[in-house]
């Protein structure tokens, strides 16, 4: 596996695909810089080594050339996070491009307007592909977030430098943390997997039964489950069509020495409502008219047992409703466990939208090992698949 250490970027131009798709609000300010900072230690880096950086990204999703999702609108918060000035050119292929591309001189950076106002860089366009390659010398990949697609910047480009290109740090570390939990991680090893379906994670559950030692479903996919053995889920989530597979998993799970931990209380309310009546359930009696909403106390305290006895811990969803504040404390006791183990020595791994903004909502971001910055991407790799993104580094 290359990575920035395999190469001297002196006097040499790093094309870096970077993930700086982020939240702009009203006024074209940065609203979360996450994606920026995550990328700095790649950039700083080259620069140090007396190397230059054009960095390309995606931002939105635009149709054609669209002014508000124009890179050129972040320019100043890259600036303020590098500390260093950065030049923009307003297309990311073409003489203009090529020409400030070249006449960049070590220690400077320039930033390449959207990938995405290009149809061809959706598409996987071999030409759009080539003409890129043409603005740097190293090929590097920093972006996790877009490693699942195979798109001209994260995949077709690497084709057009046989040797030189690898992976960025930030790129690297998200490899380095899945195989961390997926292969070699220390035993005993846990998964949490919340959110709303069972369908949607059907594929990594199989996946991962292999690999871990305990599995807490939490979140909506609890009562598929539960309704699946022949409890009473009232007004609750349920995918019924799921409940054969539901019990499958289990079954499969037992042949395999995995023990499967499901809420067995819940905080049920009448409504879905921030606002609504609620009360403590006995997850297989929610009365018809309620629906359980988050983990209830009794499971929380199961699942900090299980937390704080595992050394290897992935947490892919979060265990409630945690936007609403009246069914977001399962979710941060899960987070204080988990915290917990880390500090103790566990090795933790949070990755997926929801769980990634409960972790920075309540402040638990400096608190596990790492925090994955790609959602799908994450998604897929625990599937069990080579992303094109990190197959076209490693060819």
């Amino acid at each position: 596996m290359k990575t920035l250490n395999d190469f001297n970027f002196q006097d040499k131009r790093a094309l870096i695909r970077v993930d700086f798709n982020v939240p702009l609000d009203d006024n074209f300010k940065v609203t979360d810089d996450t994606r920026i900072v995550s990328a700095k230690p790649t950039i700083i880096k080259i620069l140090e080594d007396g190397g230059s950086c054009v960095l390309m990204s995606h931002l939105g999703r635009p149709k054609g050339v669209q002014d508000e999702f124009s890179l050129k609108h972040i320019v100043n918060k890259i600036e303020d996070i590098l500390g260093v000035e950065v030049k923009f050119a307003s297309n990311c292929v073409g003489p203009e491009a090529e020409e400030k591309a070249n006449a960049l001189q070590p220690g400077e950076i320039l930033v390449l307007e959207n990938l995405r106002f290009h149809e061809e860089e959706k598409n996987g366009d071999k030409n759009f592909a080539e003409q890129l390659s043409k603005l740097g010398d190293i090929y590097v990949n920093d972006a996790f977030g877009t490693a699942h697609r195979a798109h001209a910047s994260t995949t077709i480009i690497a084709q057009f430098f046989s040797e030189a290109k690898c992976f960025g740090n930030l790129l690297a570390k998200e490899i380095e943390s899945i195989k961390k939990v997926m292969d070699n991680g220390e035993k005993p090893v846990l998964a949490v997997l919340g959110g709303a379906k069972v369908s949607s994670k059907i594929t990594v559950i199989e996946n991962i039964l292999d690999k871990v030692d305990h599995l807490i479903i939490g979140g909506g996919m609890t009562f598929t489950f539960v309704k699946a053995q022949g409890g009473k889920v009232g007004d609750s989530i349920c995918e019924d069509d799921k409940m054969e597979l539901a019990l499958e998993i289990m079954k499969q799970a037992e042949a395999k020495g995995v023990k499967i931990h499901i809420p067995i209380d819940v905080i049920a309310a009448d409504a879905f409502s921030n606002d609504a009546n609620i009360q403590i359930c006995d997850v297989k009696h929610i009365p018809d008219g309620w629906q359980g909403l988050d983990a209830g106390p009794k499971s929380l305290a199961i699942f900090d047992a299980v937390v704080n006895e595992c050394k290897t811990i992935l947490w892919n969803g979060p265990l409630g409703v945690f936007e609403m504040e009246s069914f977001a404390n399962g979710t941060i006791a899960l987070g204080n466990s988990i915290a917990n183990a880390t500090q103790n020595g566990a090795f933790s791994l949070v990755g997926g939208g929801d769980s990634v903004a409960a972790v920075k909502q309540f402040g638990f971001e400096h608190k596990v090992s790492y925090v994955s910055t790609g959602g799908g991407a994450m998604l897929e790799s625990l599937e069990g698949k080579t992303l094109p993104g990190i197959a076209a580094i490693l060819d």
